[in-house]
């Protein structure tokens, strides 16, 4: 079966929402300062119509499996975006699926003009952690931005030189 990534329409805002919710509560996660409780997880189609984002659903077979995307985050330094809403329905998992998600960001990001990609996340999700350090992601001591997600203390950063 062949998966496609394409950009997000507004038909997918509730089956992203409830993705991401289903996801966070698996892994216990669901917690506050977290996506879990944004009203903007609600809202994906709209958020990411601000300059400098893109968001991107993978589906199969014209099923939503998750999706993942760029977002220029306030207080970030300049051409730093960040990794945001990479989630993926407990199906597909486990299948090289999110490395595919991660590797189209990545090189959004970089055609956008971004130097470098930033991320934030959490213990719980330590499948995706081991994803982005294969991916060359850095960790950092702290956050950077003004993403609004106190409940993540997991920090990341990547160069987009090299990818």
């Amino acid at each position: 079966m062949e998966t496609t990534i394409r950009p997000i329409n507004p038909g997918d805002n509730q089956r992203m929402a409830q993705i991401i919710r289903t996801a966070l509560a698996e892994f216990g996660a669901n917690k506050p300062g977290t996506v879990y409780f944004d009203e903007s997880t609600d809202h994906l189609y709209e958020l990411f119509r601000e300059p400098g984002s893109a968001y991107f659903i993978a589906e199969e077979n014209g099923e939503l499996l998750g999706g993942a995307g760029i977002f220029p985050t306030p207080g970030l330094p300049e051409g730093h975006c960040e990794l945001v809403k990479m989630y993926l329905d407990s199906k597909a998992r486990g299948k090289g699926l999110g490395g595919k998600m991660i590797s189209h960001c990545l090189s959004t990001a970089k055609a956008m003009g971004y130097t470098h990609i930033y991320l934030e996340t959490m213990p719980e999700l330590r499948k995706a952690v081991s994803v982005y350090e294969k991916f060359g992601f850095q960790y950092l001591n702290g956050p950077m931005g003004n993403s609004g997600h106190f409940g993540c203390d997991v920090w990341m950063l990547k160069s987009l030189k090299d990818t």
